[in-house]
């Protein structure tokens, strides 16, 4: 039993999870017994070629990330399990935690942003990028810069906009504030 072939079974089996497949359910879509399919995770069985070109079709990943371990990319769908999905801190403020970052040639980017209150209330942290944005607070208030106006957008509030021209929030109420950000590429 290689490394290799653990590391292998490891990615095969992190792409069962993610599809929230069973051994079974995905033993029936690849036409082999769930026992095989776990024999594939554990390492405990060689791995042909065939099989993974079979898993790259049926499933839209890419064979490398099943070879190599790249990140898996998926063209039908993807699913990011709760707090699970990579996070990025752009700012020292801002921390994005991706909902689509395994999703290729995504039509859109989908992120939860939490912005956490400044002690100081500085100026925004101003963005400008391609394509449109919808902004949803899910926890908190914020103010709203857009172009040169201020709003205010509280829990359950919502804003579509042209992102294109400048924009940016921040916290109020000296709390984190939490939205769902969807970016729509021209």
């Amino acid at each position: 039993m290689t490394t290799d072939l653990k590391q292998v079974g490891e990615r095969i089996k992190g792409l069962r999870d993610a599809l929230d497949l069973s051994p079974q359910e995905m033993a029936a879509r690849l036409e082999t017994t769930a026992e095989i399919i776990i024999e594939y995770e554990m390492g405990k069985k060689d791995i042909s070629l065939s099989f993974l070109k079979r898993m790259e079709k049926e499933f839209g990943i890419d064979l490398a990330a099943l070879m190599f371990g790249s990140e898996p990319k998926m063209n039908s769908y993807f699913i990011t399990r709760k707090d699970k999905g990579p996070v990025v801190e752009r700012v020292s403020a801002y921390k994005y935690q991706s909902l689509t970052a395994g999703f290729t040639d995504n039509a859109a980017e989908v992120f939860i942003v939490t912005v956490e209150p400044k002690p100081e209330e500085s100026d925004y942290f101003e963005n400008i990028h391609p394509g449109q944005e919808f902004n949803f607070v899910l926890e908190g208030s914020l103010s709203f810069y857009y172009n040169g106006k201020e709003m205010i957008l509280n829990e359950g509030d919502s804003i579509y906009f042209n992102s294109s021209l400048p924009h940016g929030m921040k916290a109020l109420n000296g709390k984190p504030v939490r939205f769902l950000v969807a970016i729509i590429h021209p």
